[in-house]
C-alpha cells in the first residue's frame, strides 16, 4: 500500500514521524497535540492482496478531512457503508449458495473483509478512547462493531455450511463405495457358481437329449425362463443391503 499524507495537511511532526517510506501501513489511530489521524483500509477487492489506504484527519477544532477530498465525516461514513454493502451482498450470495464451490468462493472473498473490518473496529475504538467527547466517533465505533460481529457470524455460517456439504459428500461417496463392493461380491458369487459349470459344458460339449428339442414351444419356454432368471438375478444384485 503506497500512499502518502496530503502535502497541505498541517499535522504535528510527532504523527508524521510515525510513517515509513513505503506507505501508510496498518490501520491505526494516532493522536498528537489534539490532532487525530485515522489510517483505514478501503474495502478489499476479490483476488487482490494489495490494501489501499485512506487518511481521515480530525483537527483540534473538530473538523474532519479526508485524503481523497471532500468533507471528512461524510467520507468516513461512506467508508463504513462500503463494508456494509459488501456484507449484504455476501449474505445474499450465501443464501443462494448450494455447492461446496459456492461456499469456498464466498469464504475466499469474505476472509480479507473480516480481517479489515476487525482492524477498522479496533482503530475506531482507539480513536474513541483518544477523543471521548466526539459523539460522531461513538456512532462510527458502534457501527464498525456491528459490522465486525455480523461479518464474523456470516463467516462462521458459511464455514459450517461448507464443512457440512463436504461431510455430506464424503458420506454419499462412502455409501456408493460400499454399494459397489456389495454388488461386486454378488457378481463374484455368481461367477464362482456358474463359471466352473460353463467351463465343463464348453469342454465336454454336453448335449443331452431331453425331448424339448423337438417342440418349438420348448424353445420359447426355455427362453422365457432364461429372461426371468436374468431379471431375478439383476434385481438381486442391485437390491440394497438391509444392513446399509
Amino acid at each position: 500500500m503506497t500512499m502518502q499524507l496530503p502535502a497541505n495537511w498541517r499535522l504535528p511532526d510527532e504523527i508524521k514521524r510515525r510513517f515509513g517510506q513505503k506507505g501508510a501501513g496498518k490501520q491505526r489511530a494516532m493522536l498528537a497535540e489534539d490532532h487525530l489521524l485515522l489510517v483505514l483500509h478501503k474495502l478489499p477487492q476479490p483476488g487482490s492482496r494489495q490494501r489501499q489506504g485512506t487518511f481521515f484527519w480530525r483537527n483540534p477544532q473538530g473538523t474532519w478531512k479526508c485524503s481523497e477530498g471532500g468533507e471528512g465525516l461524510p467520507r468516513l461514513n461512506k467508508h463504513l457503508k462500503d463494508y456494509s454493502k459488501a456484507e449484504q451482498q455476501l449474505s445474499q450470495t450465501y443464501s443462494q449458495a448450494t455447492l461446496a464451490e459456492d461456499y469456498f468462493q464466498i469464504l475466499e472473498n469474505l476472509a480479507p473483509i473480516c480481517r479489515a473490518a476487525k482492524n477498522m473496529m479496533e482503530t475506531l475504538q482507539s480513536a474513541r478512547e483518544d477523543v471521548p467527547e466526539d459523539r460522531d466517533l461513538i456512532d462510527l465505533r458502534d457501527w464498525a462493531n456491528d459490522l465486525d460481529r455480523t461479518l464474523d457470524l456470516l463467516y462462521t455460517d458459511v464455514k459450517n455450511a461448507l464443512e457440512f456439504d463436504l461431510a455430506r459428500r464424503a458420506e454419499e461417496q462412502s455409501r456408493l463405495s460400499l454399494e459397489s463392493v456389495r454388488m461386486a461380491q454378488r457378481l463374484n458369487l455368481l461367477a464362482a457358481v456358474f463359471l466352473p459349470l460353463t467351463a465343463l459344458c464348453s469342454l465336454f460339449g454336453m448335449n443331452l437329449p431331453h425331448g424339448l428339442e423337438r417342440s418349438p414351444l420348448g424353445f420359447w419356454i426355455i427362453l422365457g425362463l432364461g429372461i426371468a432368471l436374468g431379471i431375478i438375478t439383476q434385481r438381486w444384485i442391485l437390491q440394497p443391503d438391509s444392513k446399509t
